[in-house]
């Protein structure tokens, strides 16, 4: 230690002397449970454990009228909604299924892969640890307890499994009666308590679904440019609404394969665009009726932003 080093030792010690050290928030200490409300910004969700206010209105479909068709209803969904592991570039949710449903969400987005007989539900090359028969099991578990509810699921077949999948998917269900997998447009009223599957291209079973995104969407490079995507997507759906389809927007994206986006992750990009997503749909609270969108699938929701989604259904 040189002279000057000691001098500013001797100089400070009587500040230092006797602080006690630093504990991180939490640590050591009892920790007291917590209560959330509306209202604390809740746009964005990487946190594993859902806290659901005491006030939290788990069946929110409950309050659409029977005869409303469900292409004039604004949906919360959730894009890969099973992918949970594979680390950065794959994971887009971090919500359990049960979690999300009890959360709102009334969208699945499934891709599965054939395996030994068996559909596994997967992102790109990484297994979600989780089969479809799961999944189904767990939605008809969530139905069974609130009847008033529907959730769609959207399957899509991994390049070799295309001809398969359907028939393995109809297996599944056998005749099961709370399940819909009919082309025709259904009421609000007609799918109380089901399963209902969208289709689109080979996997033929349900209602059509309408991608507002085209090839690429989802990359994103700069976050501005993935706003003004979203933007275009919502107007499109918005046109659709009350037809023959049901309409899906993304507002989820990722970097991933760009240059100058290479470091935007699927959670990234959701922690960017979800409050200002949140803000944008707010907008069209005044209007009388408010504003349909169809399907909006996101990565990382927060319960506020479900709730905002949510809460666009009142004519």
């Amino acid at each position: 230690m040189t002279w000057s080093h000691m001098v500013w030792a001797n100089e400070l010690a009587p500040v230092f002397k006797g602080l006690q050290p630093f504990t991180p928030p939490g640590r050591n200490r009892p920790q007291q449970p917590r209560i959330r409300c509306h209202g604390e910004d809740l746009f964005f969700n990487d946190n594993g454990k859902l806290q659901l206010p005491v006030s939290y209105n788990v069946p929110w479909m409950a309050a659409i009228q029977d005869f409303r068709t469900l292409s004039l209803i604004t949906i919360p969904g959730t894009h890969d909604t099973m992918a949970l592991h594979g680390g950065p570039e794959a994971e887009c949710q971090a919500l359990s299924l049960k979690d999300q449903l009890r959360a709102g969400i009334r969208y699945l987005d499934l891709t599965v892969h054939l395996r030994s007989d068996t559909l596994h539900v997967t992102h790109g090359i990484m297994g979600q640890h989780s089969t479809l028969r799961e999944v189904l099991d767990t939605v008809r578990a969530f139905l069974s307890e609130f009847k008033s509810e529907a959730v769609l699921i959207r399957v899509k077949p991994e390049l070799s499994d295309k001809g398969k999948v359907n028939q393995m998917v109809q297996s599944l269900i056998s005749n099961d009666k709370h399940v819909w997998v009919s082309s025709g447009m259904p009421s609000m009223g007609q799918i109380r308590g089901k399963i209902v599957f969208v289709q689109k291209n080979t996997f033929t079973l349900g209602v059509p679904l309408l991608d507002t995104d085209s090839k690429g969407n989802n990359k994103v490079e700069h976050i501005k440019d993935k706003d003004k995507l979203i933007i275009k997507h919502l107007s499109r759906a918005q046109q659709a609404c009350g037809g023959d389809n049901v309409a899906l927007t993304h507002s989820s994206g990722t970097g991933f394969g760009t240059f100058w986006g290479m470091f935007l992750t699927p959670k990234r990009v959701a922690e960017k665009v979800n409050p200002w997503l949140n803000q944008y749909l707010r907008q069209f609270y005044p209007n009388q009726p408010r504003p349909c969108f169809g399907v909006i699938a996101m990565d990382f929701p927060g319960i506020d932003l479900i709730q905002t989604v949510v809460n666009l259904n009142r004519w």
